[in-house]
Parts: structure tokens; C-alpha cells; sequence
């Protein structure tokens, strides 16, 4: 499954997505194990909420990150890892 710009994506169940004080990183907790983010992947799933699209996500960063080329393939290919490791799911399409 690969990301499409007008879907809107979650982060999967029995998964939980948040700012780990220790590790000093986003993180994202499940039933095996944590992942350690590091800071574009952390930027890209906090976004990632259940109503915004993937276009809104890439437009959001986009204005906070003028300066990165190509932003965009970056944003849908962090998308498409996330949906691979089942990190976030599809909730419908925008």
C-alpha cells in the first residue's frame, strides 16, 4: 500500500505515538517494543491524527520547512514506511 495525497491516516491501534522525555525523541510505543524517531519522522507523525490529509500534512510542512527541497517525496515516502511497519493506518480518503 503506498500513501495517496487525499488520504487521511491514524496512528494504528494498539499503538500510541508520543515525545519520550528519556529518549529525547518522538517515539512510537506498541504491544513488542518501541521505535526511537528521529526528528523529520517525528514531525511528519505528529500530523498524523485521524482528520488531516496527507496533502494537509505535506502543505503544513512545507510552510514550517521553506527551505528542504523536495519535501514532499519525503513526507509521502515517510508515510509509506509508517504504513509498512503498520505504525498508522488509513482511515478514509479525504
Amino acid at each position: 500500500m503506498t500513501s495517496e495525497k487525499n488520504h487521511i491516516y491514524k496512528i494504528a491501534d494498539h499503538h500510541r505515538f508520543q515525545w519520550e522525555k528519556a529518549q529525547n525523541c518522538y517515539v512510537i510505543l506498541f504491544p513488542e517494543g518501541m521505535v526511537k524517531l528521529n526528528g523529520s519522522a517525528g514531525e511528519v507523525l505528529k500530523l498524523v491524527d485521524g482528520k488531516t490529509t496527507a496533502e494537509e500534512i505535506v502543505k503544513k510542512l512545507q510552510l514550517q520547512f521553506p527551505d528542504v527541497n523536495d519535501i514532499e517525496k519525503d513526507i509521502l515516502a515517510m508515510l509509506d514506511f509508517a504504513i509498512g511497519k503498520a505504525w498508522i493506518e488509513k482511515v478514509n480518503e479525504g
